[in-house]
């Protein structure tokens, strides 16, 4: 198994309080239960939005775009923290400040796994230009960078190419910039 699903996570009530802990693994076995994780986005000076492919050996969501990262915190773990480890970890992105726009509740059975997702996901947003020049292959398949509404047309036209947190992050950021 990955070890990666080994790690703790926050168990949250819907209002994000903390309740306790389990490993990653548990959290995602069916029904789901509701943890904290983030999404990042990251947007470069034209405004569009750097996508990842999710790698082929993810244990959810395999292959579907996603935001630029995601993750989950360590039980206590600030989530600005943990983001930033995360962008280092997947893309070799290092050092770019984020901020919280807002939180998204989901949850999402993975069809191809059997596995859930049950987030109360903080959407973190930081400016990034260029290509990441460090992807980890065993968490990213391919990067790309898209314009907000090409991507939401993409999104409506062929839902199945994208992981299904993706909407709901890219509507928390956009509801932040009005």
């Amino acid at each position: 198994m990955n070890t990666r699903e080994q790690h703790l996570v926050e168990l949250v009530g819907t209002d994000g309080t903390a309740i306790g802990e389990t490993t990653v693994d548990e959290a995602h076995r069916a029904p789901g239960r509701l943890h904290r994780a983030f999404s990042v986005l990251l947007v470069d000076p034209d405004g569009r939005l750097l996508l990842q492919q999710r790698a082929a050996v993810k244990t959810r969501f395999a292959l579907r775009w996603a935001n630029a990262c995601c993750g989950h915190p360590g039980p206590g773990e600030a989530v600005t923290d943990a983001a930033g480890r995360r962008l280092v970890e997947e893309l070799g992105v290092a050092t770019v400040p984020l901020r919280e726009v807002g939180v998204y509740l989901y949850q999402a059975d993975d069809p191809d796994s059997g596995r859930v997702e049950f987030e109360y996901d903080h959407v973190l947003v930081g400016s990034f230009a260029g290509t990441p020049e460090a992807v980890d292959p065993a968490e990213v398949a391919a990067v790309d960078w898209v314009a907000p509404d090409e991507l939401v047309a993409r999104m409506a036209r062929s839902p199945e190419f994208y992981a299904p947190w993706l909407a709901g992050v890219v509507d928390a950021w956009r509801s932040s910039e009005r």
